[in-house]
């Protein structure tokens, strides 16, 4: 098993990209350009378009869904529901953009050999790591909501074991986007849920909200599915194939 990174050119600049963006769309930089979110719309789409000339045409499709189905829940959850709320008070141009790279950053870190090769372990070891993170924000920061989102993501886990591990490096990705996000204050969650519900506190932001991104991942899957029956179909019947024969081999040993 070679240890080298084969996709490191499609997540490591999402990872750059959301650091630099958010900072240039943080308050202190505001203060000094005036129309600084520009700058981070701007770096963002040059990022989504070097992302998707990369990645393989399945994945190509799914980011295209994801910048609708992004909007969409921008507008439900930010805009209809006050569940948090963007700096300028909108839903800036490069979220539903960060949705879809995001989600093809995680589909790459999971796919690459070095990690699929420790599969098991890597995943026992975010499995309690994110349960320890939630634990502290719960402990520290009364985060009553990002421990029931946690708790929520372990009941998922238990029944997508398949795809377990993808889940557990996008709920780290996403606590990296939400430390990022509400550190440099280009977006606030409010002290409790919707700032209606004074016994389910919050922290800012709540530790397991992933679960909300989960259910952004299994919905482009889901349309992905509607729209290209038959590609999935004769994807899910080379799948069994390929199965079958990795168990024969296993048997001629």
């Amino acid at each position: 098993m070679t240890s080298k990174l084969q996709y490191s050119s499609i997540y490591f600049p999402v990872f750059l990209v959301l650091w630099i963006g958010l900072f240039l769309d943080s308050k202190p930089v505001a203060e000094v350009i005036e129309y600084s979110q520009w700058l981070t719309n701007g770096l963002v789409f040059l990022c989504f378009f070097w992302v998707y000339k990369k990645v393989a045409k399945k994945i190509k499709t799914l980011m295209i869904y994801g910048i609708g189905l992004a909007f969409l829940g921008e507008m439900f959850f930010a805009v209809l529901l006050g569940m948090y709320e963007y700096r300028l008070e909108n839903i800036p141009l490069y979220v539903p953009l960060g949705h879809s790279l995001i989600y093809a950053a995680v589909f790459y870190i999971n796919k690459e050999k070095v990690i699929q090769g420790k599969k098991e372990l890597i995943t026992s070891i975010l499995y309690c790591a994110m349960i320890i993170y939630s634990s502290l924000w719960l402990a520290l920061a009364q985060d009553i909501l990002g421990f029931l989102c946690m708790l929520f993501v372990i009941f998922f886990l238990k029944k997508k074991i398949a795809n377990k591990l993808f889940f557990l490096i996008m709920f780290f990705m996403i606590v990296y986007l939400e430390l990022l996000g509400t550190y440099y204050a280009c977006w606030v969650w409010p002290d409790t849920w919707f700032s209606k519900i004074s016994f389910i506190t919050s922290a800012n932001p709540p530790s397991g909200i992933s679960v909300f991104y989960f259910g952004f991942d299994l919905g482009c899957l889901w349309i992905y599915k509607k729209l290209n029956a038959q590609k999935w179909q004769r994807m899910k019947s080379l799948r069994k194939i390929r199965a079958t024969k990795g168990v024969t081999a296993q048997g001629v040993k």
